[in-house]
């Protein structure tokens, strides 16, 4: 449940959304597939209205990292394809029930779904078969592939909708001959399967980084990610910020020197000639880092970039903002055009898919339809 405040609020640009969309749309052949990708509550950004834009945006399909999510898509209205990438087996049966299509990792998963269809009675239920190629967390390895492909034959309650890979590094230059690798894994085992089956399923392999940097190998559908909530895989490439971490400030404390010190562990020091704090309503526990405590974090007021100090608490954070003109209810930016997610990142050694996916449901979420000027 949101809380019922705009004192800590995450903005949500829409348009910004769309022209990222439609930047990464621009890079594929009428013909290539769009899959969305709406796990982790959108990536923060909220699951129902982002599948709900993107259904009208005109993605061919929606993915899910568990079948929860995709329920709730469904129990929302969305009628869009929704493939689960972790479907589990202890919810195939409402699975099946929503209409979802799961990810096929393992032999075990695809025997388990083909008894829960055929004491259904039911026969072609789309899936999608996931081939490991070198990220080594699931899918199907070559040397299991025979299993695959004979027990395929004769399984008619289950149809291929696509087969599909996942890249371990196609946002690193460093790795491309990797990459270029399990790309050619990728096709060899794709038709490898496809011939066995006796038609071609959807192909698919890139991910946001893949879109932008191994364009020629799109198949028949890629999936969008990060990219669409606005963060880049090519340096100097100027994607739509979608995501604004912002608060109001709660209080505002002169300090002398002689008060002492501020907040937990007492790490926060008054300087000599005194310090101005600001206190805002956000904490760890909304995904400020705590690493970020002690100056290390910096954050936007009144067109000034101002230091934490002292320790982030659970639910509040201190500013040090001497010498700015500032009074109570003004606006502080977490993260959104300045500082961007990705420079938080980097300050954290992690990567923007954290810091977006930590803010949690409690931050109400604020949809704003900011006009984007194309220049």
């Amino acid at each position: 449940m949101y809380i019922n405040s705009d004192f800590s609020r995450l903005e949500i640009n829409l348009n910004g959304c769309l022209e990222n969309y439609r930047y990464f749309r621009s890079k594929l052949e009428d013909k290539t597939k769009l899959l969305v990708l709406v796990k982790a509550n959108a990536y923060g950004h909220g699951a129902v209205q982002f599948a709900s834009l993107m259904e009208e945006a005109g993605a061919d399909y929606l993915a899910v990292a568990y079948p929860v999510e995709g329920f709730e898509l469904r129990q929302a209205g969305i009628k869009a394809p929704i493939m689960v990438l972790t479907a589990g087996t202890d919810s195939f049966e409402q699975i099946v029930n929503y209409g979802l299509e799961p990810g096929i990792p393992n032999m075990y998963s695809l025997k388990v779904l083909c008894n829960v269809l055929e004491k259904r009675g039911m026969t072609d239920f789309p899936v999608h078969i996931k081939l490991d190629t070198g990220m080594h967390r699931l899918g199907f390895m070559t040397e299991e592939l025979a299993e695959l492909m004979e027990f395929l034959k004769t399984c008619r309650s289950v149809k291929v909708k696509s087969v599909y890979s996942h890249l371990a590094a196609s946002d690193d230059p460093s790795c491309d001959d990797f990459t270029l690798g399990q790309i050619e894994l990728f096709q060899k085992n794709a038709d490898a399967l496809s011939e066995s089956l006796g038609y071609k399923p959807m192909y698919h392999v890139l991910n946001s980084a893949g879109i932008e940097r191994f364009t020629q190998y799109q198949f028949d559908m890629v999936r969008l990610g990060i990219g669409v909530y606005g963060v880049s895989a090519v340096p100097g490439t100027s994607l739509y910020p979608v995501a604004s971490f912002k608060c109001r400030i709660l209080q505002i404390k002169t300090l002398k020197h002689e008060d002492g010190t501020i907040g937990y562990g007492r790490h926060g020091k008054i300087a000599e000639e005194g310090t101005v704090i600001a206190t805002i309503p956000v904490g760890y526990a909304d995904g400020l880092d705590r690493h970020l405590s002690c100056g290390k974090g910096k954050f936007m007021l009144n067109g000034h970039k101002v230091p934490t100090i002292g320790n982030i608490c659970m639910d509040m954070t201190m500013l040090d903002i001497t010498g700015i003109d500032a009074k109570v209810g003004d606006t502080v930016t977490i993260f959104g055009e300045d500082p961007t997610i990705s420079e938080l990142a980097s300050i954290l050694d992690t990567i923007p898919y954290e810091i977006i996916t930590s803010v949690p449901r409690r931050i109400k979420r604020i949809i704003v339809n900011t006009i984007i000027y194309l220049l």
